[in-house]
């Protein structure tokens, strides 16, 4: 085995990763696969995940399954981790990928049902929920797992008109450090991934104009806000996740969230 195989290398190891047939999850899913691991994608609807799944198949053969979950729900996510558990065994790595937001508007217009439901997604769905449970069952089994949240830029500097999700994201970096120092006498880590601005099914129509293949104003400022000029690959989150997957690799570090943003948290006039 060579260094970087000891090092990166996921080989018998096992991953949950919900919201997992999303453009990040599918990246990370890919990654992940391609360092040995088993995964296992948790998501609600089962078309995205078929839409997904023979890519990834391709890359990872029998090594990749699917369970179809509302995380928003104890009972099912309960009944989800004794399906995985069925599939591969021990559960060693969960990445909390459920996350979106929904509209954009000014802070007097908030619709309060709108707000509840991109809460009740990116941090109850998104975080609680599957953390409860899946810490619960490695705290019982003496198993040092990793956990690995989605924070978001917005967990750092809100953005204009998106209040649920600043409000939620923000919320999941704190959760982060919390837990992270909770669970540390079991063994367990708690980090995040900050990605910065990707394109995906979420936020694609907020920043590229569908008719004219362009930037929208909000794209535009996007991009005068980062250094690298440019909005980010979803193949460059590949190293990070590795890095916070890895126990030979990030075995001391827990409580942290790690910015991928070509420099959008840093950019200065």
């Amino acid at each position: 085995m060579s260094y970087i195989e000891e090092m990166f290398g996921l080989h018998g190891k096992t991953v949950v990763i919900t919201g997992g047939a999303g453009a990040i999850g599918t990246a990370m899913s890919k990654t992940l696969l391609k360092a040995g691991a088993n995964v296992i994608i948790w998501g609600r609807s089962q078309t995205s995940i078929d839409d997904v799944l023979p890519g990834l198949q391709k890359t990872g053969g029998e090594r990749i399954k699917r369970v179809v979950i509302d995380t928003s729900q104890e009972r099912l996510v309960e009944k989800a981790l004794t399906e995985s558990t069925a599939l591969f065994g021990q559960i060693d790595i969960l990445i909390n990928g459920v996350g979106g937001n929904i509209g954009k508007n000014p802070f007097i217009e908030t619709n309060m049902d709108q707000f509840n439901t991109v809460l009740q997604m990116n941090l109850v769905a998104g975080l609680m929920i599957p953390t409860k449970i899946i810490a619960k069952y490695w705290i019982e089994n003496k198993i040092k797992g990793s956990i690995i949240n989605l924070t978001s830029m917005t967990s750092y500097i809100p953005l204009s008109g998106v209040w649920a999700y600043n409000a939620a994201k923000s919320a999941v970096l704190n959760l982060t450090q919390g837990a992270a120092n909770e669970f540390a006498p079991y063994g367990i880590r708690v980090n995040a991934i900050a990605p910065g601005f990707f394109i995906g099914k979420q936020n694609k129509d907020l920043l590229i104009n569908k008719e004219t293949g362009g930037y929208t104003d909000r794209g535009q400022a996007v991009i005068q806000h980062t250094p690298f000029k440019r909005f980010g690959d979803v193949a460059e989150l590949a190293g990070v996740t590795l890095f916070l997957a890895s126990e030979k690799a990030s075995g001391f570090v827990t409580g942290v969230s790690i910015p991928v943003d070509g420099g959008y948290l840093i950019y200065n006039i």
